[in-house]
């Protein structure tokens, strides 16, 4: 589904990533983790255009995207969630999911979709951006994402600093898009949290692909983790 050759990006004259190939398939959760500094935010803002390649090739289901702006690549089916969310504040829920819809043109149906998976959102449309809980936020970056129909969908560490009921939620969610055949990319520092939904964990080390393991083949206190995790 989304493909990444040999992607070097970076910002002005520091190059961040180095060389970075993975593939996130379809119908299954890829897990990107590693040090602070790595290159996990870099990747998705690469993916995303943000953070636009300075060579390699980024592919969606064969469409090379690596040259076109980010609203051109939302528009080709790839939901980002960065980390902090970055909602329209002053705008109401309601506001924030009709952005979504706008970006691909989505039939309000979408919107009901996305208000059947966080059932909290369908009681606060009216409610400002910025007034809702940590969770309630999240939940929003993640439904207005949604909004797009996504064929892949990444999110930059969803559960960061989230009560675990919430996080479960999320998790749960992210579970069902995996089941509706949604490729998923997700930056995730909690190993258990990775091991929980990760069908792969790609471990990144100085802007480069380091390992890629099974997450069904490892434990909290597998190697892997002591080697790319750990201080």
């Amino acid at each position: 589904m989304l493909s990444l050759e040999n992607v070097t990006a970076g910002y002005g004259p520091v190059e961040v990533l180095r060389g970075v190939t993975l593939q996130v398939p379809a119908g299954q959760i890829t897990c990107l983790m590693g040090r602070n500094g790595t290159g996990k935010t870099t990747t998705l803002r690469a993916i995303m255009g943000l953070c636009p390649p300075t060579a390699g090739q980024v592919t969606l289901a064969g469409t090379a995207l690596q040259k076109h702006p980010a609203h051109r690549i939302a528009r080709e089916g790839i939901g980002y969630v960065p980390q902090g969310r970055r909602l329209f504040g002053p705008l109401t829920v309601a506001e924030n999911l009709t952005i979504g819809l706008m970006t691909r043109g989505s039939p309000g149906s979408v919107r009901d979709r996305v208000l059947a998976l966080f059932p909290r959102l369908a009681e606060r449309l009216t409610q400002a951006a910025q007034t809702l809980s940590g969770g309630e936020q999240q939940m929003l970056a993640i439904g207005r994402a949604l909004c797009l129909e996504p064929r892949v969908l990444m999110l930059d560490e969803p559960s960061e600093g989230l009560q675990p009921s919430i996080a479960a939620l999320i998790g749960a969610a992210i579970r069902t898009l995996r089941g509706e055949g949604v490729a998923i990319l997700l930056v995730e520092q909690r190993v258990e949290a990775a091991l929980r939904l990760a069908d792969s964990i790609v471990f990144m080390g100085q802007g480069v692909v380091a390992e890629t393991r099974a997450a069904a083949e490892l434990t909290p206190g597998a190697a892997p983790f002591r080697a790319h995790l750990g201080v």
